[in-house]
């Protein structure tokens, strides 16, 4: 029981995701899939579209079913719910556009730790990020 509870302690805040690219048609529709570990309680999930050289951009967040909140110019075609059960917040992107061929990260911010350091981290760490091509 001890080790137990010191192993569940020792885990990671981290998501996963299953290696490689999504390619899609134009006019479809997509499922970007996301799993995390967490050791708090209340998780919140973030998705970011990085296009090119550009900066990551914010696309939405989630810290229960579909509470949360999506940016203007992507609430149209872009959504997600966060199932804390299975520990997932697959991002949905509907009637896709070239304009969405971009890289997509899953993040998540325990709100144990809850700063911009442990965002950054689990943003850009290579154990814990993929790399979503639409193309």
């Amino acid at each position: 029981e001890i080790t137990a509870s010191l192993y569940l302690l020792a885990q990671k805040d981290n998501v996963l995701q299953a290696k490689g690219e999504e390619t899609a048609a134009a006019g479809g529709t997509v499922t970007l899939d996301c799993l995390y570990n967490s050791s708090g309680t209340s998780n919140y999930l973030f998705w970011y579209k990085q296009d090119g050289n550009n900066s990551p951009e914010f696309i939405l967040m989630r810290y229960s079913g579909d509470d949360g909140n999506t940016a203007e110019e992507f609430k149209e075609r872009f959504s997600s719910t966060l199932d804390s059960s299975i520990r997932s917040v697959p991002l949905k992107i509907q009637k896709l556009q070239l304009s969405d061929s971009a890289v997509y990260y899953c993040a998540l911010q325990p709100t144990v730790t809850g700063n911009s350091k442990t965002l950054y981290k689990n943003l850009w760490s290579k154990d814990n990020r993929i790399l979503h091509n639409i193309h």
